[in-house]
C-alpha cells in the first residue's frame, strides 16, 4: 500500500518509515502539515496517517480539509494527544482509527492493515472512475487525471466535468449544466456556467494542448473526440 504519513518527530518518523517499508509499504513521510495536505489532494493513497501537532497546519485540521475535499482514504491518527476528548474530537471529524503515543509498532502496523483491507472491500474503483480519452475522473476520491497527471480541479469543476463524463457525445444545453451542476432550474441571469466552463478549459486543454469539449453556437456543448 502507498500511505501518506505526517510527523514531524525525526526520530519517531524515521522508525515508522522505515519499519512500514520493511513491511512492504509505500511511505511518502512528510513533517508540514500543509504540505501532507497538498500531498492528500495531488497524490493517491490507500491510508492516511496522521500526527496532532504538527507545523504548518495541524493534523486535525489537515483531516476536515481531507474531508471537505470528498476524499474518502481512511485516516489513522497517531499522536500524544490521548485524552478521550481527543480522541472523540478526531473521530468526529472524520478519522476511521485512533493510536496513541507511545505505541507498539506491531499494533500500528495490524490497524493500518486493517484500514487497507476496509478500503478495499469498501470500494468498487471500476464503478467509480470515468474514462473519456486520455481523461479519467475518480467519483471517489474526486480526482481528475490526464495521461496519469493529477489535474487539480475546484468542487464546481469537477461538477461540470463529471456532467460531461456522463454524457459523452450528447449535447449539453446551459439550462441543463445548470440543472445537473449547480441545482438551478431557471436563468439566474448571471454567465456562471460559461465562467467555470472557462476555467475548466483552461485547466485540462490549453495545458495539454488538447480539444475535449466543444461549443455548438446557439446549443450548448458536447463532449466528443476531436480529429
Amino acid at each position: 500500500m502507498r500511505i501518506l504519513f505526517l510527523e514531524d518527530d525525526q526520530e519517531i518518523g524515521t522508525s515508522v518509515t522505515k519499519s512500514l517499508e520493511r513491511s512492504g509499504h509505500i511511505v511518502d513521510w512528510l513533517k508540514d502539515g500543509r504540505e501532507a495536505l497538498v500531498a492528500a489532494t495531488t497524490a493517491s493513497h490507500e491510508v492516511i496517517i496522521l500526527d496532532r501537532m504538527t507545523p504548518g497546519l495541524d493534523g486535525l485540521s489537515v483531516l476536515r480539509a481531507i474531508r471537505a475535499s470528498n476524499n474518502p482514504t481512511p485516516v489513522l491518527f497517531l499522536t500524544s494527544m490521548n485524552d478521550v476528548r481527543d480522541k472523540v474530537e478526531g473521530l468526529k471529524e472524520g478519522a476511521d482509527d485512533y493510536l496513541a503515543k507511545p505505541f507498539s509498532f506491531s499494533e500500528l502496523l495490524a490497524r493500518v492493515n486493517a484500514l487497507g483491507r476496509r478500503r478495499n472491500s469498501n470500494s468498487n474503483e471500476e464503478n467509480n472512475i470515468l474514462v473519456f480519452d486520455d481523461l479519467e475522473l475518480d467519483l471517489v476520491r474526486r480526482r481528475c487525471t490526464i495521461s496519469g497527471e493529477v489535474v487539480p480541479l475546484l468542487a464546481k469543476e469537477l461538477r461540470l466535468l463529471e456532467a460531461f463524463m456522463q454524457n459523452t457525445g450528447r449535447v449539453l444545453t446551459r439550462s441543463m449544466l445548470l440543472d445537473q451542476v449547480w441545482n438551478i432550474n431557471f436563468d439566474p441571469g448571471t454567465n456562471v456556467v460559461e465562467t467555470h466552463l472557462s476555467r475548466l478549459r483552461g485547466k485540462i486543454e490549453k495545458p495539454f494542448g488538447k480539444t475535449y469539449i466543444r461549443t455548438i453556437r446557439g446549443t450548448g456543448y458536447v463532449l466528443e473526440n476531436h480529429v
